[in-house]
């Protein structure tokens, strides 16, 4: 075997050896004999691991298209691209996540588990990474897994909260039925075609052998899939999991995971099953439908915050793959950049709540909201924005990548694209209003006893920083979506 293939696979390569790194530094450091000196070893540890995962970042906008393993790693310009977004959204979990994986209650009196933490979170990104370049079933099955495992033990990282394990229980069956569910159909694609190469696939079903099994095995995948999306009906684990998982975990699963899982799904319907666009793409009117309305009426109901984002998160998952319904390169486009503002604009709002549920007893209820404006206002205005952000209002960057998805699959012209678009549009009146009672809660409704004025450390107003930058300038600077439609 030539080895000399892996340099065609640089992201993926840097990603292990980040893994090395923080591996060495996590077991060969020792903690301090003073007290005073451990939290500048904590700090140093996050930076060393924020500054390698930038370098990341920077890395990617440099890589170009290729192939190895005789085309079972296939990474695209539009594969580039969105390692750079999920990259910078990794990031900023990094950043917003420091001062909850150094407390005590998440270590314990006797180790550390930010070595724990750092590596999990690399290690579910390299499989996002295997996933999304992947040219053969197989490697894009093994990538899948190599990011929902060390995405359970992220789940799970708070041993001290009961939550934590039954979210993280929820969250490894539901992904070894998908799994199983998804290997299912895959059985049947291998039936039909006797190949799992994505090319290779797509030339054997233009062929039109054996429809049959061939539209069970794309319903089985699609369904499989649609777990780790956590599209209706396939959602049932996503409040729980967001509830009992880690603030900073939840955030990292509702916008990184979902961002490459969609992606994915949207490169295997239009590269492997163009020949059925007919029979997914009513899957997806179905779906998407079912998604972003019933998402919202459950959401109406949540009055606690983590719950309440997550079947926020099912219906922004609906408006995502609105993108691939127009199976063109608008539709990829307008997916990345729908992905890009969600990742800035739901780590904004969960940022806040990290920082308010640290600061209270960890009460993360929207009661505990009441009166936030009077003692916190410039948290509550950038809670605010995020929010308007995810509800599409402009000017804002929400309002655009809903734009942008809304005219893709407009495109497609059929009379089942302009009645979904129709009902997306209907929906964003209904999400607009579930937003708003946080906004109330904030501004308007009163409290005996509001959560006391805060500073917020330096990491969350980092974090807090980017995020707002991303909300304010992706939807003015119309060149990001350029550069989005041509690398799609």
């Amino acid at each position: 075997m030539n080895y000399g293939q892996f340099l065609n696979m640089l992201p993926e390569v840097y990603l292990i050896g980040i893994l090395l790194l923080v591996f060495f530094w996590d077991f060969f450091s020792t903690k301090p004999k003073s007290e005073g000196a451990e939290p500048v070893r904590r700090n140093l540890f996050n930076s060393f691991v924020v500054c390698l995962m930038t370098a990341y970042v920077v890395l990617c906008f440099f890589v170009t298209p290729a192939e190895a393993f005789g085309g079972m790693y296939v990474s695209t310009t539009a594969a580039h691209v969105m390692k750079i977004i999920l990259g910078l959204g990794t990031v900023i979990v990094l950043i917003q996540s420091k001062a909850w994986i150094t407390c005590s209650e998440v270590n314990g009196q006797n180790g550390s588990r930010e070595g724990e933490f750092y590596m999990l979170v690399v290690s579910t990104l390299l499989g996002m990474n295997m996933m999304m370049s992947a040219g053969h079933f197989l490697l894009f099955y093994l990538g899948l897994e190599m990011a929902s495992i060390p995405m359970a033990c992220l789940v799970a990282l708070d041993k001290y909260r009961k939550l934590s394990a039954e979210a993280a229980a929820k969250y490894i069956l539901t992904a070894t039925f998908s799994s199983g569910i998804m290997l299912y159909g895959l059985t049947f694609i291998y039936g039909v075609c006797g190949t799992l190469y994505f090319n290779d696939a797509a030339m054997a079903l233009t062929g039109g052998l054996n429809r049959t099994m061939a539209i069970m095995g794309l319903v089985f995948f699609f369904s499989g899939l649609g777990f780790k999306i956590s599209l209706v009906p396939f959602h049932f684990w996503t409040a729980d999991t967001y509830q009992g998982a880690p603030t900073s975990v939840t955030g990292y699963l509702s916008v990184i995971s979902k961002g490459a899982a969609a992606f994915t799904l949207c490169t295997i319907l239009m590269k492997v099953f163009a020949a059925y666009v007919e029979h997914w793409q009513m899957l997806l009117y179905v779906v998407i439908v079912l998604s972003i309305t019933v998402a919202n009426l459950f959401a109406i109901r949540q009055s606690e915050l983590k719950r309440f984002m997550a079947f926020s998160s099912i219906s922004q998952a609906g408006y995502i793959m609105l993108a691939v319904v127009g199976n063109d390169k608008m539709g990829v486009a307008a997916l990345m950049f729908y992905v890009l503002v969600y990742v800035v604009a739901n780590l904004a709002v969960f940022t806040v709540i990290a920082a308010v549920e640290e600061r209270y007893n960890g009460r993360t209820d929207m009661a505990a909201y009441n009166g936030f404006y009077q003692t916190n206002p410039k948290l509550a205005f950038l809670l605010t924005l995020a929010l308007f952000s995810l509800a599409g209002i402009p000017p804002f960057a929400g309002m655009f990548s809903k734009f942008f998805v809304f005219m893709a699959a407009a495109n497609d012209g059929s009379f089942g694209a302009y009645f979904v678009v129709f009902v997306a549009l209907v929906n964003t009146v209904v999400s607009l209003y579930y937003y708003l009672l946080i906004v109330k809660a904030m501004f308007i409704k009163g409290s005996d006893h509001p959560l006391p004025t805060f500073r917020s450390d330096v990491n969350t107003r980092l974090a807090l920083a980017l995020c707002t930058v991303g909300i304010a300038l992706f939807g003015i600077c119309s060149c990001i979506y350029d550069w989005l439609y041509a690398a799609a």
